[in-house]
C-alpha cells in the first residue's frame, strides 16, 4: 500500500469507516453511533436499552464487549486492507445502567506487518467502565473504503 499523506490517510480512515458502517448489521441493531475516527483510532457509542440489561438491572457484559471489540474494528481497518480480532480480554471495572451512554475509545497502539494491537477504553460520562486489549490480524489488503 502507498504513503498517502495526512488528509489522504484521514480519507481512507473516514471512507473505510462509512463503507464497514453500511455492512454492519450488528452495530445498526444495536443503535451504535460511530462519532469519530482517524487512522489508527475510533470513537463508537451506544445508549443502553431495557433489551441490554441482565437479571441483576446493569448492562451485560456481552453488550460491553461488543462495543469494545466494534471500536476495535474500525480502529484497525482506518488504514485499509481487511483486519480481524483475533484475540481480546477485557476487564470490567463499573456497572452500566439502563439509559445510560457509553462510549468506546480505541487507540492503535502497535501496527507492524499483519498484526496491530488496540486499546479500547468504554466510558459512561468521566468514569472509566471497561478497558479492552485486543490484538488484530490483517487478512486481505482489500478492504472497506479501499
Amino acid at each position: 500500500m502507498r504513503p498517502l499523506g495526512a488528509q489522504g490517510d484521514q480519507d481512507l480512515a473516514e471512507r473505510a469507516a462509512a463503507a464497514m458502517f453500511r455492512e454492519d448489521r450488528n452495530a445498526q441493531a444495536m443503535g451504535m453511533t460511530v462519532s469519530a475516527v482517524a487512522p489508527g483510532s475510533a470513537t463508537v457509542s451506544l445508549a443502553v436499552s431495557d433489551t441490554m440489561v441482565n437479571g441483576l438491572d446493569v448492562c451485560h457484559g456481552g453488550i460491553i464487549f461488543a462495543l469494545a471489540d466494534t471500536a476495535m474494528a474500525f480502529a484497525s481497518n482506518s488504514r485499509g486492507g481487511t483486519n480481524l480480532a483475533s484475540g481480546a480480554s477485557i476487564d470490567f471495572l463499573a456497572p452500566v445502567r439502563l439509559g445510560e451512554e457509553m462510549v468506546a475509545s480505541a487507540v492503535e497502539l502497535f501496527c507492524e506487518g499483519r498484526v496491530g494491537v488496540y486499546s479500547v477504553t468504554v466510558s459512561v460520562g468521566d468514569s472509566t467502565v471497561a478497558l479492552l486489549r485486543g490484538k488484530t490480524k490483517r487478512v486481505s489488503e482489500d478492504g472497506p473504503g479501499s
